[in-house]
C-alpha cells in the first residue's frame, strides 16, 4: 500500500515538475512578444505589448515610445521609459525589470525615479562653481545694462581678481575668508604693504558688490545657503576701513578757466572733425561718449536743445542740454544745406556709418602740443569758472554737469532740471570761452564789464 502512495506521489511530483517547466515557458513567450525587427517596422499607431507590463507605444507621425503599465494600491499607472531608437528593445525590458522590483516591494517606480532626478539635481547644483554663477548672472543681466561694455567690464575685473582665488570653488563653499583673501590680495603695482582694497579702492569695491551680487543671485536660484559673505552693511564694513578713507582721488589734467579763451581760438583754426568736436564738448560741457555719440535726432536748432536719451548718460536718465548761439553756429556748419538723416551721426568718422572714435579729441590735443591737459578736464574748467566768476547756484552748475544728487532727500523732492538757469549759464560760459586771457585779469586791474559775476 505504501509503495503504491509513493508511486502516486512521484508521479505526482513528476507532473508537477512538467507543468512548471511548461508554464515558465509560456511565461516567458508572453513576456518577449515583441522583437526588435518588429519594434522597427511597426508604423501603426497603437499600443504594442511586449509582456509583464512593458508597453511600445507608436503615434500617428511614427514617432515610438516605451511605457511601463503598473497598478498601485488599486490605481493604475503609466510611466514613461524613452524614446526608440534611443532606448532599444533589450533596453526598455531591462528598465522594466528594474523598475518592477521597485514595484514588488511596495515602492512606487514613478515616485522613486522624481526623487532620484531632484537628488542629481541637488548634488549638481552644489557642485556650482563660483565662474559658473557669475558667467550665468552676467548672461541673465546683460540685457539690462544700458552700456554693451558693462558686461565685459564685469568679466575683466573677476577674471583679474576674483576667478585665481576662488573661480573653481563651489559657490556654496564661498566664505568670508576668501572674499577678504580677494580684497586684500597684493600685487607689485600695488604698491610696497598695499592691498587691493588700499591701493585701488574703487576697483575694490565695485568688486565687493559684485561678488555680493553674484552671491545673492546664486542662493536665490537654490545653489547655495546661508549668510551673503561679500555684504558690507553690518559685515565687511567691520573688518575694512571705508573706501572713501582710503581711495586715492586723482584729477583729471584741466586747462585752467583763464586760459580758455587764448585755447579756444588755437582750436578754431585746427581743420577736421576732431577739432570740431572739442570745440562742441567745451561748449557743452558734455562727456566725450556723450558728444562723440550724438546723432541729429537729439539735436532741435530752432529750440536749441539737445536731449541725450538716458541710455547714453552715466548717471542713467535724460538730460536736456541747452545749446548757446556759439554751439548751433557750430551744428548749423557741419550740416551745411544737405538733407541728413536723423540717425547719422553729426560728427562722423572715417568709416562709412561710424562716429568718431573716442582718441580722436586726445590726439588732436597731443597734435596741438597739449598733452598737458585731457578732454574730460574741460568739465573740470567749466566748473571752477562757474564756481569762482559767477553766482548761479551751485546745484545749477551740478546739472549742467549731469552730475546725480548725493543728497537722497534732495533728490526726493527736486522735480525739475533747472533748464531755464542753465542755458543762461552756459551762454555765458559761450561768452567767456571767446575772450583772449590778456583781457582777463585780477587784483587791481578792471575786468570787462561781460565779464562781471553774472
Amino acid at each position: 500500500m505504501s509503495l503504491i502512495i509513493y508511486g502516486c506521489s512521484a508521479l505526482l511530483a513528476t507532473d508537477l515538475w512538467d507543468n512548471l517547466w511548461d508554464w515558465r515557458a509560456s511565461a516567458m513567450v508572453e513576456i518577449n512578444k515583441l522583437s526588435p525587427l518588429t519594434v522597427s517596422r511597426l508604423k501603426t499607431k497603437g499600443m504594442y505589448h511586449d509582456g509583464g507590463g512593458l508597453y511600445l507605444r507608436v503615434k500617428p507621425n511614427g514617432g515610438k515610445f516605451w511605457v511601463l503599465r503598473y497598478t498601485l494600491h488599486g490605481k493604475a499607472r503609466e510611466m514613461g521609459l524613452g524614446a526608440f531608437p534611443t532606448a532599444s528593445l533589450s533596453n526598455a525590458r531591462t528598465k522594466a525589470t528594474e523598475w518592477k522590483k521597485l514595484l514588488a516591494e511596495g515602492k512606487d517606480p514613478i515616485s522613486a525615479r522624481a526623487k532620484g532626478k531632484a537628488k542629481d539635481k541637488k548634488t549638481e547644483d552644489n557642485e556650482k562653481t563660483f565662474k559658473d554663477c557669475a558667467e550665468a548672472y552676467i548672461d541673465a543681466h546683460k540685457s539690462g545694462w544700458r552700456n554693451s561694455k558693462h558686461a565685459q567690464q564685469w568679466s575683466n575685473t573677476l577674471e583679474a581678481y576674483v576667478y585665481p582665488f576662488f573661480g573653481s570653488v563651489p559657490v556654496q563653499d564661498i566664505d568670508v575668508a576668501l572674499v577678504m583673501n580677494v580684497l586684500e590680495q597684493k600685487k607689485a603695482d600695488f604698491g610696497k604693504g598695499k592691498t587691493l582694497w588700499t591701493a585701488r579702492a574703487e576697483t575694490a569695491s565695485r568688486l565687493r558688490g559684485r561678488i555680493e551680487l553674484i552671491l545673492d543671485w546664486a542662493a536665490a536660484r537654490g545653489y547655495r545657503t546661508g549668510e551673503n559673505p561679500a555684504r558690507w552693511r553690518g559685515h565687511l564694513e567691520n573688518l575694512l576701513p571705508h573706501k572713501a578713507k582710503v581711495r586715492r582721488v586723482v584729477h583729471q589734467p584741466a586747462l585752467p578757466y583763464e586760459k580758455i579763451g587764448d585755447f579756444s581760438a588755437s582750436l578754431k583754426e585746427q581743420d577736421g572733425m576732431a577739432a570740431k568736436v572739442l570745440w562742441f564738448t567745451i561748449l557743452t560741457a558734455c562727456r566725450t561718449s556723450e558728444a562723440i555719440g550724438a546723432t541729429w535726432q537729439e539735436i532741435d536748432l530752432d529750440r536749441k536743445l539737445w536731449v541725450i536719451p538716458e541710455t547714453r548718460i552715466k548717471a542713467g536718465r535724460e538730460q536736456r542740454v541747452p545749446l548757446s548761439d556759439a554751439a548751433i553756429k557750430l551744428l548749423r556748419n557741419i550740416r551745411g544745406k544737405e538733407k541728413v538723416s536723423p540717425t547719422a551721426w553729426i560728427f562722423a568718422g572715417r568709416k562709412r556709418g561710424r562716429p568718431l572714435s573716442n582718441m580722436a579729441m586726445l590726439v588732436l590735443l597731443k597734435r596741438m602740443k597739449r598733452s598737458d591737459i585731457t578732454v574730460h578736464g574741460f568739465r573740470s574748467s567749466f566748473r571752477d569758472w562757474a564756481a569762482e566768476q559767477t553766482n548761479f547756484p551751485r546745484e545749477v552748475a551740478e546739472a549742467a554737469l549731469a552730475h546725480a544728487v548725493d543728497d537722497k532727500v534732495e533728490a526726493a523732492y527736486r522735480r525739475g532740471d533747472l533748464f531755464e538757469k542753465r542755458r543762461q549759464l552756459m551762454d555765458a560760459w559761450a561768452r567767456y570761452c571767446a575772450i583772449p586771457s590778456l583781457q582777463i585779469t585780477h587784483k587791481g586791474v578792471v575786468i570787462p564789464v561781460r565779464l562781471k559775476k553774472i
